[in-house]
């Protein structure tokens, strides 16, 4: 059985105020591009002793499996439900959602032209931590993208009038297309917690070929896998730029013995190649009928908890007694339930196709 630990220190020193927080009904885990979230309960008698020092707000829950740190981020609320006290945390990234720009473009380092939407993230941590009282000595990465937000015409400005909520500048910025997504980390440094943000330009993650996941090995529970037609194809017609007959166009179809379903991919391309690759890969990404969004895992070998990370491809072969399933997944994010009583371990993985349709960018699933 794995050993956790919840774990008090305080949010502007990272000095543990508690080495072992008696916690049951726990669940916690990370989201792509997103804090991640941490829910848990302090039974009597420790949910009277122990309130005081849960200080909303200005206190960090880090959670350690096995001496490994797997998250971390600061408590948002503990209100008592009768004997019980619940505990609620988000990861650090929920502190710039509570803070503002009140002096302009991060304090002059906008306005952005051809900024990398990368550096205005690290803009926007430096800003939130250079001011009083507001140092969660947070670390963001190095990462460049080749994206670019603003323009000499159209700068990405952010006015002092406005305000702006510095969450939302973050979260603005991973939505550029081709842009980045970030995840958050957490890794002992002596006594201290380092609080780390991690981007992926433009995608976090790898394909894993060390793990997988098994019916009879590591997957438990009733996965749930749906076939739905109404994105299935076999066919798909790619209509490049131009109009009429200068319009470029490519089929790319393949026989497969069930009824011929049919996609347009609507365009801009204008190189023959780029679009005959184009349809290509959504005929690809369209011909796979079964959808798998969660899953439920127990530690294993083959892959075990500690090695999980956002943003990674994993192959998951399924062979229930109402499914066969066999494909490559995107790991988004996952929920974990350590073992309590005589419920084991448990986590829940949260899933995507690892090429989807009308997403022709990522290849992951092909190669």
């Amino acid at each position: 059985m794995a050993d956790y630990r919840y774990i008090v220190a305080d949010a502007a020193t990272g000095e543990v105020q508690h080495w072992n927080l008696p916690l049951t009904e726990v669940e916690f885990g990370p989201e792509i591009s997103g804090p991640g979230s941490f829910a848990g309960t302090l039974t009597p008698p420790h949910a009277r002793s122990m309130s005081d020092m849960l200080d909303a707000g200005n206190s960090v829950l880090l959670v350690e499996r096995n001496s490994q740190l797997l998250w971390g981020g600061l408590i948002w609320r503990a209100e008592p439900e009768g004997p019980k006290l619940p505990i609620e945390a988000s990861g650090f990234t929920s502190y710039l959602h509570r803070c503002h720009d009140l002096d302009g473009n991060l304090g002059g380092r906008g306005p952005y032209v051809e900024a990398d939407p990368c550096d205005v993230i690290r803009d926007v941590w430096d800003y939130a931590q250079a001011r009083t009282d507001g140092d969660l000595k947070v670390i963001v990465d190095d990462t460049k993208s080749k994206a670019k937000t603003g323009t000499a015409k159209d700068p990405y400005d952010i006015p002092r009038s406005d305000a702006r909520n510095l969450g939302e500048i973050v979260d603005e910025m991973a939505e550029i297309d081709e842009g980045l997504e970030w995840s958050e980390t957490v890794t002992w440094r002596g006594r201290r917690a380092e609080r780390r943000i991690i981007l992926g330009a433009p995608k976090l993650g790898r394909r894993r070929n060390d793990l997988t996941f098994t019916t009879g090995a590591n997957v438990v529970g009733e996965p749930h896998v749906i076939k739905d037609a109404d994105e299935y194809a076999q066919w798909v017609v790619g209509l490049g730029a131009g109009e009429g007959k200068k319009r470029k166009i490519m089929v790319d179809g393949h026989r497969n013995g069930r009824l011929r379903l049919e996609h347009r991919l609507e365009t801009n391309e204008k190189d023959a190649a780029k679009l005959t690759q184009r349809t290509r890969r959504e005929r690809l990404a369209r011909q796979v009928l079964a959808t798998l969004t969660e899953l439920e895992i127990t530690d294993h070998p083959a892959a075990p908890i500690s090695s999980l990370r956002i943003g990674d491809h994993v192959r998951i072969r399924l062979h229930e007694p109402h499914v066969e399933y066999d494909g490559w997944n995107r790991i988004l994010g996952w929920t974990v339930r350590p073992a309590e009583g005589e419920t084991p371990e448990r986590v829940t993985l949260k899933l995507e196709r690892s090429v989807k349709p009308a997403d022709g960018e990522d290849e992951a699933g092909e190669k």
